[in-house]
């Protein structure tokens, strides 16, 4: 009780290969309504690859896209621990009230309505995905840092060089190649070998 979980259903067409972008979409627009409704947490909110959103390096959100259908339906799907968070995860987390901040989800959702509007506008079903591109990057938590990546059939180490046009990590391995991370977990690493 006391956190917010939201759902956006977009039923207008949007291409296929577009959607994969709204994760990008949803995670700035939900950056700019949480530096909106905590502005003391502000400089301490950053963006993890592919889809959370952190506080002083421990997730405070969390966000999940799922589309079906030609011309695809997505939902957006957005939880943010406002009042409490989850005990003993694997990626630390955290909530507003524990950073300080008194952030009802009933404020939070207002901030986000309007952000995720003009995110969407920004957006612009596709067109603007450079702007988001270079908005997300701004607030990416990790870049140019040493990540691990946990694939489905194995982990990667390397640093987290950016994300190109269709959302996807871009990693600096060892051998200097840079490897196309389509989905994954990524967390911190102190040290490549």
């Amino acid at each position: 009780m006391g956190n917010l979980h939201a759902t956006l259903m977009l039923t207008d067409p949007a291409p296929a290969t577009a959607a994969p972008q709204l994760g990008f979409v949803a995670g700035l627009a939900l950056h700019d309504a949480a530096a909106a409704a905590a502005p003391v947490l502000a400089a301490s909110l950053a963006l993890k690859w592919p889809n959370d959103l952190l506080c002083k390096a421990r997730k405070i959100a969390g966000i999940l896209i799922e589309g079906e259908g030609n011309p695809v339906t997505v939902a957006v799907g957005i939880g943010v621990n406002c009042r409490h968070h989850p005990d003993a995860t694997e990626f630390p987390a955290t909530d507003f009230a524990t950073e300080g901040a008194d952030v009802t989800a009933a404020a939070l959702f207002d901030h986000l309505t309007a952000a995720m509007q003009a995110r969407l506008t920004q957006w612009n079903r596709g067109a603007g995905f450079a702007g988001i591109r270079a908005a997300w990057l701004a607030r990416a938590h990790g870049l140019a840092q040493p990540i691990r990546v946990r694939l489905a059939e194995r982990e990667t180490i390397g640093c987290f060089e950016t994300i190109d046009d269709a959302g996807r990590l871009m990693l600096r391995v060892r051998n200097g190649g840079l490897v196309p991370v389509a989905a994954g977990e990524v967390f911190p690493f102190d040290r490549i070998a």
